[in-house]
């Protein structure tokens, strides 16, 4: 049982926690609590951890009698955790890679349906981002470099497993990334407060791409040069606009509808 937080393997984990950088380096991220690890892939995951007090319930411990796992102290399991109340379990998970054709639903547009994002910073609006458009049926996500890192704990705790499940494409260049999926036939539409249309006017049964901005400044000009048409949501009282994750889902979900 590990009983230090000078352990090497308590350190990693509180590293791969704080630093995007660390995470990269070594193509994992840290996924805490017991629907995150149970959902992982198992042969994703390179190592896992339970608290001594985890161990305790049966029924937790038949859940991860599959599973090869260190025991550590609670104290020192608390230290390690990115949480203030920890399950009592986390994992440390290779990190999956997609191609921007993995998020096309097909060649060579096929089916898309995509969100795009630029300069998301709320860990908590990307993972709900994340974790609606897998349940309106989006075949990818695409975030430029302004946007938080999708491995941060905060993110992967929101996606509640869509992470594991929802392709997703990081931009160094979100204008060449937009230009290829045009090339494709793919409808771009911009979610932006000067549309002239209801964002549920246009026909979106064909390849179709949502652009949504910072939950402050919105899309920047040069992003929202990129869209096809400006699309609206209106909004009733003194409400000005809805937080991004809130009209992202709006978007996602009205393809959706019209899909089905």
């Amino acid at each position: 049982m590990i009983t230090s937080t000078a352990n090497q393997q308590i350190k990693r984990i509180a590293l791969l926690n704080r630093k995007a950088k660390a995470r990269y380096g070594q193509q994992v991220f840290v996924a805490e609590g017991m629907k995150m690890c149970l959902e992982a892939p198992k042969e994703q995951i390179q190592a896992m951890y339970v608290s001594e007090s985890f161990l305790e319930d049966e029924g937790r411990r038949a859940e991860v009698s599959g599973y090869s796992y260190e025991v550590v102290s609670d104290a020192v399991f608390c230290a390690a955790s990115d949480t203030e109340t920890p399950q009592g379990i986390l994992c440390l998970v290779r990190m999956p890679s997609y191609r921007l054709e993995d998020l096309m639903g097909g060649q060579p547009a096929g089916q898309a349906h995509l969100l795009i994002v630029e300069g998301i910073q709320d860990p908590g609006n990307l993972g709900t981002m994340i974790r609606t458009g897998e349940g309106a049926g989006v075949t990818g996500v695409i975030m430029d470099k302004s946007t938080v890192d999708i491995f941060h704990p905060k993110v992967i705790r929101a996606t509640m497993g869509s992470i594991y499940r929802m392709p997703f494409y990081s931009a160094s260049d979100l204008a060449g990334t937009v230009g290829q999926l045009k090339e494709r036939g793919i409808s771009l539409y911009a979610a932006h407060l000067a549309g002239d249309m209801a964002y549920d006017e246009p026909d979106y049964t064909g390849p179709v791409g949502f652009l949504v901005g910072n939950e402050g400044k919105g899309l920047s000009p040069q992003a929202a040069g990129l869209a096809d048409a400006y699309v609206r949501i209106p909004m009733e009282g003194s409400v000005e606009s809805l937080n991004a994750a809130v009209a992202a889902a709006l978007l996602m979900y009205e393809a959706n509808r019209q899909r089905r």
